[in-house]
């Protein structure tokens, strides 16, 4: 039958029905403290004579479809600590970050004093967004203060260290390290990405620091790489970065990673910034959605996220390098298994919050639990009804997007159970945008200029967008060395040091133990630079600046 309703009033009904409709709907609002807590596992502290380098593999993938603004999730890694588990009294004085607003850590504060972390991460201090993650050489040495994260730069300030502040010195001359961290090769989603940290050697112990009676040990903890395009060492703490804070605090001397064992006890992911939506139904009932967190689950569900971490002994390097220094032949390079034991990794059970209060989530293991997959593979176990098709041959896991609030504590549950009056399903979270670039000084007094460099300035773009300028500097020279407490004398002996590095310790050579499972993920080809003709030997490559192209 014909309808006498002209087509008119039919379309202004039909849109007066809608706007009726939006009306009703909340208007979600986003926060921030979407989850916060651990995705974790421990191994058994081992012998003291274990605490010189730790190596292990972590998987790499895009957590998120696209990056977002306020957005904080470090990837499986681990924390070195000096081992200082006998110790009672403060190491931290007064006025330093930690000592003043972690109590909770004291008295003696030592797993706070001094760390190397970083590893694999998101981070709301990145100023070029990227899908897949990037690798950060994170570290403090004094309480967190500061911290320092590339040769040049702290953790996300675009503003260049001040000389005192510094501590990474650039090994490599063949590996770029940007501020902002290493990239990966686009489509990178599932490969595990070995790295270890090492103590060698590189300078001789000291009875006086800066001219005071401050010893300085003579540990330099270097970082090595293993992936599909790079092996080898990259990078090291100066042992002077450590036991700066003892020139103040006298409990502090001889307890820094310039002298001590490293000390790990597990690994894990940190959750630390995770915006959300809040909103509620037509009966008040609170309920929240936070991004979409997406993991590579391989043919059994499994994702991978710490495979064999392994401690070593100075049986495994150190000695080498000792005897190497010393005038006999050669080291390798390769990590003596003789010196190294795997301890059995133990699962904890998955505990995470959400909101200021810190309302526990429950029922995240209907979605996914933590999981050990033989003695050295930690991750997690996805449920085989939560998992659909991915890339190749991986499938994907996502975490519970959504909870409703019930009391003092939260629920996670499916998308089919969010009214769909709480518009939570159409809201969209910030993107990422570049933001301001990473500057050195331009003063000609600075460490940067003074003496400055040998070739440059050059340029390359990275798969995050970015465009990096570096240049090449004698290895001494680079500005992290500038105020390392080394004397002319102690600079000319390490730069003999690292040109026998450069000579023998090439990109091609093996250096971790290989991975068990899995296959190795590849670097932003971009980061891969050549030295030009007559610096092959001795020269690094230092990063000045990286801005948005």
């Amino acid at each position: 039958m014909q309808s006498n309703v002209p087509a008119g009033w039919l379309l202004i009904v039909l849109i007066s029905g809608a706007a009726a409709m939006a009306a009703d709907r909340a208007q979600p609002q986003l926060v921030s403290q979407g989850l916060a807590g651990y995705i974790s596992m421990d191994v058994p502290a081992p012998p003291e004579e274990y605490g010189y380098g730790v190596s292990l593999y972590s998987s790499a993938w895009p957590l998120l479809e696209s990056p977002l603004s306020d957005f904080q999730i470090g990837l499986a890694s681990i924390w070195i600590v000096p081992e200082n588990r006998k110790i009672n009294e403060p190491l931290l004085p007064t006025g330093t970050y930690a000592r003043d607003h972690m109590g909770e850590r004291g008295p003696s504060y030592r797993d706070v004093f001094q760390t190397i972390e970083g590893g694999l991460g998101f981070w709301g201090s990145t100023r070029f967004g990227s899908t897949t993650a990037k690798f950060r050489m994170n570290g403090t040495a004094n309480g967190y203060n500061h911290e320092i994260s590339s040769p040049g730069w702290g953790f996300g300030n675009i503003n260049a260290l001040r000389p005192e502040q510094m501590g990474i010195a650039q090994l490599s001359p063949r590996l770029l390290v940007p501020p902002d961290g290493l990239t990966f090769q686009e489509g990178t989603c599932g490969e595990v990405f070995g790295y270890a940290w090492m103590v060698l050697p590189f300078t001789a112990p000291k009875t006086a620091t800066a001219g005071l009676p401050i010893p300085t040990g003579n540990q330099s903890w270097t970082l090595f790489i293993n992936a599909k395009n790079f092996k080898g060492p990259v990078a090291f703490y100066t042992p002077a970065t450590w036991s700066r804070i003892s020139r103040r605090h006298p409990p502090a001397v001889g307890r820094g990673l310039d002298a001590r064992p490293g000390l790990v006890t597990g690994g894990a992911i940190e959750i630390n910034t995770v915006p959300r939506f809040v909103s509620q139904d037509a009966d008040g009932t609170i309920y929240s959605r936070i991004p979409r967190l997406q993991f590579p689950a391989d043919e059994k569900g499994r994702t991978i996220l710490i495979h064999n971490l392994t401690h070593y002994s100075k049986d495994a390097l150190y000695r080498q390098v000792e005897n190497w220094l010393a005038g006999r032949e050669a080291a390798p390079g390769k990590f003596d298994e003789k010196g190294a034991t795997t301890p059995p990794c133990k699962a904890h059970r998955l505990s995470v919050q959400q909101g200021r209060e810190r309302m526990p989530i429950r029922g995240c293991e209907n979605w996914v639990e933590p999981a050990v997959f033989d003695k050295t593979t930690f991750g997690l176990q996805w449920k085989p009804a939560v998992l659909e098709p991915w890339t190749g041959t991986w499938r994907r896991g996502c975490f519970p997007k959504y909870c409703r609030q019930a009391g003092k504590e939260l629920q996670a549950i499916a998308a089919a159970a969010v009214p769909a009056a709480t518009g939570l399903k159409e809201a969209r979270f910030r993107p990422s945008v570049a933001k301001q670039s990473y500057t050195s000084p331009e003063d000609g007094d600075s460490c940067w200029k003074k003496p400055g460099p040998k070739a440059g300035p050059f340029t390359v773009k990275l798969a995050d967008g970015s465009v990096v300028t570096y240049s090449w500097y004698r290895f001494v020279d680079q500005p992290s060395l500038q105020d390392a407490d080394l004397s002319e004398e102690e600079k000319t002996r390490l730069q003999a040091v690292v040109e026998k590095i450069h000579r023998h310790w090439t990109m091609e050579r093996e250096y971790l133990p290989p991975p068990g499972m899995g296959t190795l993920a590849t670097l932003d080809a971009a980061l891969m630079v050549t030295p030009p003709k007559g610096l092959e030997v001795g020269y690094v490559p230092i990063a000045t600046r990286q801005a948005p192209q």
